[in-house]
């Protein structure tokens, strides 16, 4: 193996930072296949990076009295998502939760994708990628586009006046502009009720 690759990829994941998560083609500039998953199966072995499924890998935290500390499967899902050069979009729970609209944190995370359906584990977490309609990835990766899955997993008859305020909060720094082209392809009721909410004084 030439040493040469291992030092770049290594030095590549620590200017990334810990928490960071990556696959071999994270590195694929730096050298061959071959070259850079023995650098990774290497840097494994030595416990500077953690082998968190079949070629996923992360840089893990670690905290001053817990240790080593699970993977953030956000960063997990992006990895992934990257690898396959596919768009991902949160959804149920997890949409909700970084929304602000529910305090849950899920131990599965469900992501839409125009990729393939599949499952995967993480520690004791689970990891779900629901293939889903063009029409329904249109806004991902846009704050409109996580709400609009927010406020899907809450359902319209649990929409009170805290939440109308917290959706006000979320969106206040998108533009009307941005606001209207994202939501274009949500429900009806979510279409309306965020006009409703820009409307508000």
């Amino acid at each position: 193996m030439c040493i040469g690759v291992e030092v770049l990829v290594k030095n590549r994941i620590i200017e990334h930072g810990r928490g960071w998560c990556f696959t071999s083609m994270h590195f694929s500039d730096l050298g061959g296949d071959a070259s850079i998953r023995k650098a990774l199966s290497h840097l494994q072995r030595q416990k500077i990076i953690r082998r968190l499924a079949q070629g996923i890998y992360d840089y893990p935290k670690i905290h001053d009295l817990l240790g080593i500390i699970p993977p953030d499967l956000n960063e997990v899902a992006k990895a992934i998502a990257e690898k396959n050069g596919v768009l991902i979009q949160p959804a149920g729970a997890r949409a909700a939760n970084l929304v602000g609209l529910s305090e849950q944190v899920p131990s599965r995370i469900i992501f839409l994708t125009e990729g393939p359906s599949r499952k995967m584990i993480i520690g004791n977490q689970e990891i779900i990628f629901k293939k889903t309609t063009k029409k329904n990835m249109s806004s991902a990766g846009t704050r409109e586009g996580l709400l609009i899955q927010a406020l899907k997993n809450l359902g319209k008859d649990h929409i009170a006046q805290a939440e109308r305020a917290q959706v006000a909060k979320f969106l206040k720094d998108c533009s009307e502009e941005e606001i209207k082209q994202n939501i274009k392809f949500a429900p009806a009721w979510i279409r309306a009720l965020i006009f409703e909410i820009m409307r508000m004084p």
